[in-house]
């Protein structure tokens, strides 16, 4: 159990408005002093990718609310955490990033702003946490999160104490009402498919979103151009084994994985220096 009253840095990537955000806030409260720093706007796929070049990064303080101090920033996930790795003092003791509209299983992952967030605090040495539902909803269902998330969260702030440098821990709740228990994952294996499409915004109506919920503001179309969107449709592999993150979630399980800023691979290293061609003096 946390004895200590926390200092916790709240993220997401899909904007401060978002449901999700709200209740971990809401949630993450119990546990210490929770500074929310998130998105103006949706920042889906963006990675850990961040907001450099000359860009004016607008930021607004928009107080206390239910006990949380909120501010947005006009950036993406990963420099919400910079940002709040620059100004906050003391630092945030663990940075939580969720609760994301929609699974970052399997290959989303490797594209999850909110993921980019944990990966961000990781790899500032922070413990951090990315949070998703298989939901893609506004109006979300974040009961069971609500309800298993905070054992989870102490759980894996006592692992983050021996865990190696650049470890950030994933966790993804099935949208059942009820969820048949939590196990340890790996991440799936599968691909994108079909992925651009005819420019068509009422694909992204349907689903709760418009232009205006990015930031965007369409630019007029030039002759000669022609105009995609991506939207594309998963496509699972044969080569998946048991644990795979996206199956147990889909199996009702919440899926805990854990991921690895440091991306080079150990077992290819090991084999590689063997390669006398790969390791030699000119």
């Amino acid at each position: 159990m946390i004895n200590k009253k926390l200092n916790i840095l709240v993220t997401n990537d899909d904007g401060y408005n978002a449901k999700g955000i709200n209740v971990l806030a809401e949630i993450m409260s119990r546990f210490g002093n929770v500074t929310v720093i998130a998105p103006k706007y949706h920042q889906s796929g963006m990675g850990m990718a961040v907001s450099i070049g000359i860009k004016k990064l607008a930021y607004k303080d928009l107080g206390e609310i239910h006990g949380c101090h909120w501010s947005y920033l006009d950036s993406t996930p990963a420099s919400c955490v910079k940002f709040g790795v620059n100004f906050m003092d003391p630092l945030p003791d663990v940075v939580i990033s969720g609760i994301n509209h929609g699974a970052n299983t399997t290959t989303a992952a490797c594209y999850s702003g909110t993921l980019g967030a944990a990966a961000e605090a990781a790899l500032n040495g922070l413990p951090s946490i990315g949070v998703s539902i298989d939901s893609i909803h506004p109006d979300a269902d974040f009961t069971n999160v609500v309800k298993y998330f905070p054992a989870i969260f102490e759980d894996l702030m006592e692992r983050s104490k021996k865990a190696p440098y650049g470890i950030y821990y994933n966790v993804n709740f099935p949208v059942t009402p009820t969820v048949k228990g939590i196990r340890t994952g790996h991440m799936g294996v599968g691909r994108w498919v079909k992925e651009f499409t005819d420019w068509n915004p009422d694909l992204y109506r349907k689903r709760g979103y418009t232009a205006e919920m990015f930031g965007i503001t369409l630019p007029p179309e030039e002759e000669g151009e022609q105009y995609f969107m991506m939207i594309g449709s998963y496509e699972d592999s044969p080569n998946n084994t048991p644990g795979a993150d996206h199956l147990l979630v889909k199996d009702g399980y919440i899926a805990v994985t854990a991921h690895n800023i440091v991306t080079s691979d150990p077992a290819e290293t090991a084999a590689m220096k063997e390669d006398k061609e790969l390791n030699k003096d000119f």
